[in-house]
């Protein structure tokens, strides 16, 4: 058994030694026997739990045959049994008999941010630079940050960073990149102004680069809306960057979606190629009830990836494909082609969306009046994470509401909050369901509670100014809700509305009738139209509203707004 031991260990050692150590008909091997019994030595007593042993013998015998694989070995040892000093003595010693290694400076440079020895750190980070060759060094720069990915220190880090980048900050190849890092770093310290002003300094510097502009749209993320002019003046001299995308994603999260579905047919029109375009414009067309354009975008998008080399281990593809499935499949459900809808399901067999996609077939069933069947299809699908159990109880929600089950929606979602009192997305929800029901009282508590546990929360502000509004109460009120909600989502063509609905109820209607066109004009959606009809239809523009009504009725039928204006102001459009 010892002796099959040996053999094992050996076979181990061997994986560690140069290529030189393997016998050809030219080179002699550098592993004599002395030197092959250390290295057996220091594995056999790094296994059998002496690991300071086995690091000694190894890191002696990487400077006698003075081998990169051997220090890297003993360095290895040392992090394995969480040995900080030796690994650095190991990495050092490394660096020092091969000085031209970025590895072995790597190793120092990981150590000792590891250790929380930033005193030491400026000169391996400096290293790190500039050992690398001129045609990599930017993405090396821009790489620089994840060193201190774990380190709790940032500024700290953001000050070895920038001295580190000194020298690059004015170079013309390097600078734009520099620039962006350090922005990105200040960014991470929640310094939006003085990160602007790295991506500013970077975009003067290179006007071509790419760095100081994907700066610019992780700003627009973080709300900071100086930021979008300098993506704007890239993307007007570089149409066709793939940056493009990037911006179309940027404005969908802002809820720009007139913007983005713009964007993304200009896109489509000069980049035809561009598989991810023609999802991302099928999808917001959806989003749109504008099905023919969604299908043949999302058709476009799964012909052009079955001409593209399939990677299995790709999650962006695959995310993508289940996207377009998914998509279409609520394409054909909207069109009462449920057979079509279940075709498209089947096409996903990826078990990680096993609830979305189970949750459009429970759709399918409460579509034709089998809502027992679809609940129970949905309660009986695995829990492998909190999050599947939280996508589940959102689907069940969903299939009440649709099916107007208002009160079964709203006890599931208020026991779910008493047990997760702090989650702000539940509480709306559940303050949607409390409006459906009339309990006026209790939506604004659970909206001011929203508010309270999460400042910035701007559906809450809008829910609650608009529903005063439609209360016709506390106007002044309603209206700084609503303006406030519109500080904290700028240009949102909903809560743009909420303000119209608000200056109606207050008696400006010629300045509600200007606001609403805006929303109408950003998002052309059904409650939208009802809104915006009903303010010209009291100005006397009756020829108007019923223009907008009819809009609105083509892009929802069956909205609830829409149908109760109309019923209420007795008119046929």
């Amino acid at each position: 058994m010892q002796c099959l031991r040996l053999i094992a260990l050996a076979a181990v050692l061997f994986q560690h030694l140069p290529a030189s150590a393997t016998p050809t008909a030219v080179n002699n091997s550098r592993l004599d026997a002395p030197l092959f019994y250390q290295l057996l030595l220091g594995e056999i007593s790094f296994r059998e739990g002496d690991p300071g042993a086995g690091f000694s013998f190894v890191l002696d015998a990487a400077r006698r045959a003075n081998d990169e694989t051997l220090y890297k070995r003993a360095a290895d040892m040392a992090l394995q049994a969480r040995s900080g000093e030796p690994a650095l003595q190991a990495a050092r010693a490394w660096r020092q008999a091969f000085p031209a290694s970025r590895e072995a400076n790597r190793y120092v440079l990981q150590i000792l941010i590891g250790m929380n020895k930033l005193g030491e750190v400026l000169e391996p980070l400096k290293r790190e630079i500039t050992l690398s060759e001129p045609a990599e060094r930017r993405e090396v720069i821009s790489g620089l940050p994840r060193y201190f990915a774990r380190n709790n220190d940032k500024r700290a880090a953001l000050g070895l960073v920038e001295q580190a980048l000194q020298d690059h900050l004015k170079n013309p190849a390097t600078g734009a990149a520099a620039w962006a890092t350090l922005g990105r770093m200040r960014l991470g310290l929640g310094d939006a102004e003085g990160a602007l002003a790295s991506a500013k300094r970077g975009q003067a510097l290179d006007p071509k680069a790419t760095e100081p502009i994907m700066l610019a749209l992780a700003l627009m993320m973080a709300k900071e809306p100086q930021a979008e002019p300098l993506v704007k003046e890239y993307l007007q001299k570089n149409s066709k960057s793939e940056l493009q995308l990037d911006y179309v994603r940027v404005l969908i999260d802002a809820q720009r979606y007139a913007q983005a579905a713009e964007l993304s047919k200009r896109i489509t029109t000069e980049q035809p190629g561009l598989e991810q375009a023609w999802l991302i414009q099928g999808v917001l067309a959806l989003q749109d009830k504008k099905l023919d354009l969604a299908q043949s975008s999302l058709e476009r998008y799964l012909a052009l990836m079955a001409k593209k080399p399939q990677d299995p281990q790709s999650a962006t593809q695959e995310r993508g494909l289940v996207q377009a499935y998914l998509s279409l499949a609520q394409i054909a459900e909207q069109r009462k082609d449920l057979a079509g809808a279940e075709a498209w399901l089947a096409k996903v067999d990826n078990p990680e969306d096993l609830v979305r996609t189970q949750s459009r077939r429970a759709s399918l069933l409460a579509q034709q009046g089998r809502l027992d069947e679809a609940r129970a299809l949905i309660k009986n699908l695995p829990e492998r994470s909190p999050e599947d159990a939280r996508a589940k109880l959102n689907a069940e929600v969903t299939l009440l509401r649709e099916a107007k089950q208002y009160q079964a929606a709203y006890d599931m979602l208020s026991s779910w909050t008493e047990s997760n009192p702090a989650d702000a997305d539940l509480l709306y929800d559940q303050a949607m369901m409390a409006d459906k029901l009339k309990l006026a009282d209790e939506m604004e508590r659970l909206l001011r509670l929203i508010i309270r546990i999460q400042p910035d929360f701007h559906h809450a502000y809008n829910a609650l100014g608009y529903a005063l509004a439609e209360r016709n109460v506390r106007l002044d009120e309603a209206r700084e809700l609503v303006e406030k909600a519109l500080s904290l989502a700028p240009g949102d063509p909903y809560i743009t509305d909420s303000l119209g609905w608000v200056e109606f109820r207050a008696g400006n209607k010629t300045a509600a009738e200007k606001i609403l066109q805006t929303a109408y004009k950003t998002k052309a959606d059904a409650e939208i139209a009802a809104h915006l009809g009903e303010v010209l239809w009291s100005l006397g523009k009756r020829e108007q509203a019923l223009k907008i009504w009819r809009e609105g009725l083509q892009l929802s039928p069956d909205n609830e707004t829409l149908r109760e204006t109309l019923q209420r102001l007795r008119v046929k459009p």
